[in-house]
């Protein structure tokens, strides 16, 4: 509201008697230079019953009119009374007088003046208004979002939301992560399945945490469609990225591992959740089923090494045999070498 005031104040401080562009009757402009003194002492509900006295003389002139309600403005803003203030901003407006830049300015400060009111509906409307007439100023479109999202919009702030990481994406900006968390939980709360995905994807591209690959691969293994033979690569990103969640994510990962034939990976991966804390805590019976799985994977896996090495013992053998093979019959003359030797 200060800044709204301020505003106001500024656009004011001309109107001395005999300073402004137009004259002002003593009784028109006394009354209001004694506002603008409240206003600067801020004592704003003064200020408008000075204001009000301006505008209780007769016959005013269209530009003591104007003055007036520049005046108003700035005091209703520092009183926290946003509704009066629109009110004296579109009186301005309809008279013609009030510089666009200086609407944009008024703009702006009502968008932020319905904000703090927690008037969501209005702050929407009047950051609208200033986005539309060309206003610069990022934060009112942010202001916007907001309010659609805590006025229950949420399909609104999320389609406004992804434009705006389209348009980053377009000019390779990385869109701020509250930007993105705002899409997910908005997208969310529309059920905008495309929407959760893109913020998602952006999170974990840019702002890599554990917590957001964790939520990113849960929704994935949810997704309609997905295939199990997905699930043990699923749980290798979660591994690598640190985002297994509790104990049975390692305890599935590694009984996946050991059904896809490779218990060694099953074995490392309980041993990572060990040396991590997670696994062999618990209740009595949760910590006796983890060091079961512990045994399981590890007698799994050695068994896995004794038969490697009996296979390469083979392979080895097998290869020797078919050196001293090729060897023999290389050496070996044939028969008929042999007969024509003797002739």
């Amino acid at each position: 509201m200060m800044r709204l005031a301020f505003v106001g104040l500024c656009l004011c401080l001309r109107l001395a008697v005999g300073q402004a562009q137009e004259a002002l009757r003593p009784e028109v402009g006394k009354p209001l230079l004694a506002a603008q003194e409240l206003i600067k002492a801020q004592k704003y509900k003064e200020a408008l019953v000075k204001v009000r006295d301006a505008e209780a003389v007769p016959n005013k002139s269209a530009h003591e009119s104007y003055m007036v309600e520049r005046m108003r403005i700035a005091a209703a803003s520092g009183a926290g009374d946003a509704e009066l203030a629109a009110k004296s901003f579109e009186a301005l407006k309809a008279s013609g007088r009030l510089p666009a830049a200086e609407q944009l300015r008024m703009l702006e400060s009502l968008a932020g003046a319905f904000y703090r009111a927690k008037d969501y509906a209005r702050t929407i409307t009047w950051g609208k208004r200033y986005l539309a007439e060309g206003g610069p100023n990022a934060q009112i479109r942010t202001l916007v979002i907001q309010s659609q999202y805590l006025a229950g919009d949420f399909a609104g702030a999320a389609k406004e939301l992804v434009v705006e990481v389209q348009a980053d994406d377009k000019a390779g900006r990385v869109t701020p992560e509250d930007r993105l968390t705002l899409l997910l939980n908005a997208a969310q709360r529309a059920n905008d399945a495309s929407g959760q995905w893109l913020a998602m994807e952006r999170l974990v591209a840019h702002y890599p945490k554990p917590a957001y690959w964790s939520d990113m691969l849960a929704r994935l293994q949810r997704k309609p469609g997905f295939s199990d033979r997905l699930a043990l690569d699923t749980y290798r990103l979660m591994l690598a990225t640190g985002s297994m969640r509790n104990a049975n994510d390692y305890m599935e990962m590694a009984q996946l591992a050991v059904q896809a034939g490779l218990p060694g990976e099953g074995q490392r991966v309980v041993d990572k959740g060990f040396a991590a804390g997670v696994l062999g805590t618990g209740t009595p019976a949760e910590a006796d089923r983890h060091r079961r799985l512990k045994e399981l994977v590890a007698k799994r896996a050695a068994e896995e090494k004794q038969g490697l090495a009996a296979r390469e013992a083979q392979a080895a053998s097998a290869r020797g045999g078919d050196e001293f093979s090729s060897t023999s019959a290389f050496q070996r003359p044939s028969s008929a070498s042999r007969r024509r030797a003797l002739r």
